[in-house]
């Protein structure tokens, strides 16, 4: 059922991260969408899933029930060769709060520093899944790698982004445009608009 009578497609996106909500309607912009940020009020989706697909699946699933909407929804996170690929699909959650930047990143540091390490191979992964009110899903994935460091710099981006290093910059010293042009939601992101291109035509 791509094409909803009368009007623009409406999609929900399925984040309470300002962050990711930015650089998705930037990314589906030129698609005949319109897009709605995730009602507050609404209660998080249970994110049980062994792998960033699964999670991804289970939270569009979980919000197109609850909004009656299509929606996009998205799991990535930071995986770090010298933790064994934590903190993985728990990223958002490291430190045992959801969405904690700061306690995640010291957390992440507190590791590396516990195993005699100032920096490690690390990349980060997406997964993004579209659901449509029918039942119809699509999945996209993209993968960044690189190193990440116990010093961090710079003040753009989100998340682990100042201590997730592509060669000297960090991401979070990147333009927004230099970010996606080389992150692992940028890459999904235009995996996924390639396939709902074709879906929603």
């Amino acid at each position: 059922m791509p094409k909803e009578a009368g009007n623009m497609k409406k999609i929900v996106i399925a984040t309470k991260n300002q962050g990711k909500l930015r650089e998705m309607r930037a990314a589906l912009a030129m698609l005949p969408v319109e897009i709605v940020p995730l009602d507050a009020s609404l209660p998080d989706a249970v994110e049980d899933g062994t792998t960033f697909e699964e999670n991804a699946r289970k939270k569009a699933h979980f919000y197109a029930q609850a909004t009656h909407c299509a929606v996009i929804a998205d799991d990535s996170g930071l995986e770090v060769a010298a933790l064994g690929g934590a903190p993985g699909v728990h990223s958002a959650r490291f430190a045992g709060h959801h969405g904690d930047d700061a306690a995640n990143n010291e957390k992440l540091v507190r590791e590396l520093t516990a195993r005699g390490r100032n920096e490690s191979p690390a990349d980060y992964r997406c997964a993004l899944v579209f659901e449509d009110t029918d039942g119809t899903a699509i999945a996209a994935d993209g993968r960044c790698d690189g190193t990440v460091r116990t010093v961090p710099r710079g003040t753009g981006g989100f998340g682990y982004d100042p201590y997730f290093y592509l060669d000297e910059k960090s991401m979070a010293e990147l333009t927004p445009a230099e970010k996606d042009a080389v992150s692992h939601r940028g890459k999904a992101l235009r995996a996924l608009v390639r396939e709902l291109e074709v879906y929603l035509a």
